[in-house]
């Protein structure tokens, strides 16, 4: 059977909403022959996955503390998926978010990744739609990375689906204490295609404790440092060739091992 993995990193502290993520999941209804797999990473001392309940489709695992980047890369070692998708431990998927990505993909050969739309969970409860998503469809080369430029970046990163190959091709999620998953997004779209899902792929949770509320998230110094690790490396991979595909499509692969 074909899988999607779910990848999600948790600290000690930042389980108060793991049961809601897993509850969405759950729901996905998903093209047929396909499953999914959640891999849970705890990233540090602490037990913050123990919150959840048996599922056979849970793997869990942990690391010594040292971040979301370090904790969702340390959980490819346990991917058996086709497909790759991250999901952050305070976010919850909208229904068919991982059907519409799994057909995606499926359906166009030639493109290695997806994102989608996203919609903002304000603390009233409320949903407010991204205020710059790209048009559906293909995307044209490098419109991620000038968005980045600009400051202005055109998807939530973690809506990112991604074969799990192209994922390690790249070297997973850069080793950066913030973005990794705008990190991860950039190093896929400097080797391979990618399309925009108009629909909602993902709901994020917006809350005072998250990482992107937090004043070190924004500074510039950080950023800069950002800056200054990912741009060579981007530089470094669209040297290589802008034309990274599966070798495999997904509609011509067998059971997934």
């Amino acid at each position: 059977m074909p899988l999607i993995s779910i990848i999600t990193p948790v600290y000690d502290g930042g389980q108060q909403y793991m049961c809601e993520a897993y509850e969405s999941l759950k729901a996905q209804s998903l093209p047929d022959g396909w499953g999914w797999e959640w891999i849970v990473q705890e990233d540090g001392p602490g037990s913050p996955a123990s919150v959840l309940p048996s599922d056979d489709r849970i793997s869990i695992g942990t690391n010594r503390k040292g971040g979301a980047a370090m904790a969702r890369s340390i959980a490819m070692s346990r991917v058996r998926g086709d497909l790759v998708r991250a999901l952050d431990a305070d976010d919850l998927l909208p229904a068919g978010a991982l059907s519409r990505a799994i057909t995606t993909l499926t359906n166009h050969p030639d493109v290695a990744w997806c994102v989608s739309a996203c919609l903002d969970l304000l603390p009233d409860g409320s949903l407010l739609p991204g205020p710059h998503d790209p048009p559906a469809g293909i995307l044209a080369e490098g419109v991620m990375l000038a968005g980045y430029k600009a400051g202005r970046f055109p998807v939530v990163g973690t809506t990112l689906t991604a074969y799990t190959d192209l994922v390690h091709v790249v070297g997973g999620w850069p080793a950066v204490p913030a973005s990794e998953d705008v990190a991860l997004l950039l190093c896929c779209e400097a080797v391979s295609q990618g399309w925009m899902i108009d629909e909602p792929g993902a709901i994020y949770r917006k809350h005072s404790s998250q990482a992107t509320a937090q004043q070190a998230h924004w500074d510039p110094d950080e950023r800069a440092a950002l800056d200054d690790l990912l741009l060579p490396r981007l530089e470094a991979l669209r040297s290589l060739g802008w034309s990274w595909k599966p070798k495999v499509p997904l509609d011509d692969r067998g059971a997934s091992s």
